[in-house]
């Protein structure tokens, strides 16, 4: 194929496996445009590091539900055609003691080795990915604050056309909720106020850590990514089910952020399963994922955020393009 300028339009395949999904996208990609034409996009959660913050280990179980989503989308890689497949991993298996067992089922299965990439590496492709489509918006202010809220981790990049700084810090929806509202097995439901309490200073303590390499009160345009915010936005939009392109670039008032944080943090396992947009592998962890994001905007003073469903996946894909 070409692209713009006579330049070969690549079709790639990028995959995305953290704490709690495992995520594929293939797309074609114009290096001369800068354009990238998605064929498919989609996620599983398979919750790779259950277990892993109390145990360093990848559980059996939590392997064989990744290398099932590996089989499912080595059959759409090759189905569409990829020329180049580039598989990121971040998080969970950069801790585990037994990631030579995940590294050696990827490559059986997708014939690629997976990288375990730094909380650096992880920022600059949650920013490229975030920020391509931003850099020519006249109504958002410079520099962009882009924050991806994974399961294990966050990450924090400031920067206007290009990363200026970057911080990753241990702190994500499924670490907190595993960390705090877990008791005998069970996740409290609702939680307790002490239990909200420790997940907030936890989160304060990492902001505190971020702020030491990423000057957060420089930001003027607060970027949010990954599923806890998409999550809270979907909410915030009353939508009756999830659509990605009502979702991508809306701008979730603070006080509705608020709100549904608390919503969160108060209702019941079924209340939030009941939730329209509410994907099932996220009724358990959304109230921390939401505290994450609440505790960030407060510490920014953000009156809003940007929700773009272009992240680390859409980085990923323009580097191997």
């Amino acid at each position: 194929m070409r692209g713009g300028e006579g330049v070969a339009v690549t079709r790639v395949a990028g995959i995305d496996c953290g704490t709690n999904s495992i995520r594929l996208l293939v797309a074609d990609c114009d290096p001369a445009t800068g354009d990238l034409v998605e064929l498919d996009r989609r996620m599983i959660i398979v919750r790779l590091g259950q277990g892993v913050d109390r145990t360093g280990r990848l559980a059996p179980e939590a392997l064989e539900r990744t290398f099932a989503a590996c089989r499912e989308y080595a059959a759409v890689i090759k189905e569409l055609g990829a020329e180049r497949v580039r598989f990121v991993a971040t998080s969970a298996s950069r801790d585990a003691e037994n990631r030579d067992e995940f590294v050696q089922g990827v490559l059986d299965i997708l014939g690629v080795e997976p990288e375990v990439i730094t909380g650096d590496q992880e920022a600059e492709f949650s920013f490229t990915g975030a920020t391509k489509e931003l850099t020519g918006r006249t109504d958002l202010e410079r520099p962009f604050l882009v924050v991806d809220i994974g399961g294990g981790s966050t990450e924090f990049v400031v920067g206007s056309e290009h990363v200026e700084a970057a911080r990753s810090v241990d702190v994500g929806c499924v670490r907190m909720t595993e960390r705090h509202l877990v008791v005998d097995g069970v996740v409290s439901d609702p939680p307790t106020e002490a239990q909200v309490a420790a997940i907030r200073a936890d989160v304060e303590a990492a902001l505190d850590l971020a702020s030491e390499a990423v000057p957060l009160d420089r930001a003027r345009t607060l970027v949010g990514l990954a599923g806890s915010v998409t999550t809270v936005a979907a909410i915030a939009l009353g939508l009756p089910e999830y659509e990605s392109s009502a979702i991508h670039h809306a701008r979730i008032p603070y006080e509705e952020v608020r709100e549904i944080t608390e919503r969160m943090l108060t209702s019941t396992h079924a209340e939030r399963e009941a939730i329209a947009v509410m994907h099932p592998g996220r009724v358990d962890v959304i109230g921390a994922g939401a505290l994450v994001l609440l505790a960030i905007m407060d510490r920014v003073g953000a009156r809003e955020v940007v929700v773009s469903e272009h992240d680390i996946l859409d980085g990923i894909a323009w580097s191997v393009a």
